[in-house]
Order: structure tokens, then sequence, then C-alpha cells
């Protein structure tokens, strides 16, 4: 199996993005995980993965509306997914999300 992790960084505040909603989602739409982005913007508890496709899928409308912003009622970002593949029986898969209300990137990290 293949260890998961991701990270969470508010671009828009300069920090770590603490309780954010996510979930991990395997290639048939099953729920495999739903948790919280811990005070660092990680979330430590996420099961190993096998070979696949998977989506996780993250909650910034919310973040960013519990951090006080203003959002319309149809924000531009409501749920980030991010779509990966998965090709290696063991080792390790980080994928990192850098957010703010209006932008996101992310890549394949260590």
């Amino acid at each position: 199996m293949t260890s998961l992790s991701t990270h969470v960084l508010d671009t828009a505040h300069g920090c770590p993005a603490a309780g954010v909603a996510l979930t991990l989602h395997g290639a048939d739409g099953a729920t495999l995980f739903a948790g919280t982005t811990n005070a660092d913007g990680r979330c430590p508890d996420l099961p190993a993965i096998a070979p696949g496709t998977y989506r996780l899928a993250f909650a910034v409308a919310d973040y960013f509306r519990a951090r006080g912003l203003a959002l319309p009622e149809v924000p531009f970002l409501d749920v980030v997914g991010i779509d990966f593949g998965v090709a290696e029986a063991a080792g390790h898969y980080h994928v990192p999300l850098l957010v703010s209300p209006f932008s996101y990137s992310t890549y394949r990290g260590s």
C-alpha cells in the first residue's frame, strides 16, 4: 500500500489552513475517508491506498467563510477537487493544496 498525505496552505492569509473539511474518494466515487485539517493544515489520518485513481475534495469556501471572509452566496471556489493517480504499489504520495478564495495550485510533493 502507498501512504498518502496532504497539506493545505492558505495563501490569502499566509498560514496553514486549519479546519478545512476534506474527503477522499475512490475511482467509483465511494468515500474512503472524511476528515478535517489540523492546526498545521495537515490531515494525518488519511488511509494508505492501492494503485488507482482518486479524488481529494476540499471544502474551501466553508473554510474562508469561517475565517470571516465575505464570499458571495455562489463563491468562485466552493469545493476544490484534485483528481490524481497512484502508479506505485508502495511508497508515498503527497498532494498539497495552496488556496485562496480565487485561486489554487497543487503538485506532487515529497
